[in-house]
């Protein structure tokens, strides 16, 4: 499908996926401090179409919050369906979802399109941060609309990107759409056609630093092996309580500090206030030890 006149396709705008990834990202992370139970974002679809036609499809069955970006001098739609608002609410609401999903077709309660302003509230920021790095551009809620034909940003008939993201929670979910009209993203067109390097693209810093801590906090069980030797299975049978095993071990000699049978350190044995302690000497390296092993000095 065509982006603009001159033949500019989806696929020459990889920034526009990267914004998007983003967004559902940021997305999560803003439910997070709202609610307990866990809710995950996925991108759905990217598409081009018609804003009359999209609109349409969620006639009755949607709300929709309109965004005035200032800088693009433009509006955007963001919208939730019946599906998406409904699972909301039990998520905010501390459910457990062990009731069945809602299957009504009445129109939105008072507090389910409050509940509904407070997520494009929040919109305003998830749209501006997963932007950052093609433009900063703030974007202002500006009002909310259950009639489609209401939700006005242009011509009906003009083009746009229209994103489709999936919300999943308590073992139910819902549908997000964001509508972008072409014209506000023609003239950002050479940004978002860049192809990002691995390290932009593949990494996001906060997601990079909730990894590193989570990782940091790994607890990991290690294990310190003064020596090890081989016995015939007999002698094994013939141990008794009390019997001495004499070992070649040396206060000089190397203590292998290793995790799930992985050798990590070598390290001499001592000892200090009134405890035995490892200083740590050297990494171990497989496959020094393996050349060791062949061509023992």
């Amino acid at each position: 499908m065509l982006l603009d006149a001159a033949g500019l396709s989806l696929d020459r705008l990889p920034m526009l996926h990267v914004i998007f990834d983003r967004m559902s990202t940021f997305c999560a992370d803003s439910l997070r401090t709202l609610a307990a139970s866990q809710a995950y974002y996925s991108l759905s679809s990217v598409e081009s179409g018609r804003i009359g036609d999209v609109l349409e499809m969620y006639e009755g069955m949607a709300v929709a919050g309109i965004f005035h970006a200032p800088s693009w001098d433009s509006h955007i739609i963001v919208g939730f369906d019946r599906d998406f608002i409904f699972t909301m609410m039990e998520v905010l609401f501390g459910a457990d979802g062990s009731e069945p999903p809602v299957d009504d077709e009445r129109s939105f309660s008072n507090i389910e399109s409050r509940v509904a302003q407070l997520l494009f509230e929040q919109m305003s920021k998830v749209l501006r941060s997963s932007f950052a790095p093609v433009t900063d551009t703030t974007f202002t809620f500006e009002r909310q609309e259950t009639r489609m034909d209401f939700a006005v940003i242009g011509r009906r008939n003009n083009l746009a990107i229209v994103t489709k993201f999936l919300l999943q929670a308590l073992n139910r979910g819902g549908e997000m759409f964001v509508i972008i009209p072409q014209s506000a993203l023609t003239p950002m067109r050479q940004a978002l056609s860049r192809t990002t390097s691995a390290e932009s693209s593949g990494r996001d810093p906060k997601w990079t630093q909730q990894i590193r801590g989570e990782v940091n906090r790994t607890q990991v069980k290690v294990r310190a092996i003064l020596e090890e030797r081989h016995f015939p299975l007999g002698e094994i049978a013939d141990l008794k309580v009390g019997q001495v095993i004499k070992l070649q071990a040396t206060p000089r000699t190397r203590v292998k500090l290793e995790s799930k049978d992985q050798p990590l350190f070598w390290c001499h044995l001592g000892q200090a206030e009134g405890s035995y302690v490892l200083r740590v000497d050297d990494l171990i390296s497989p496959e020094q030890e393996f050349l060791n092993d062949l061509f023992p000095r």
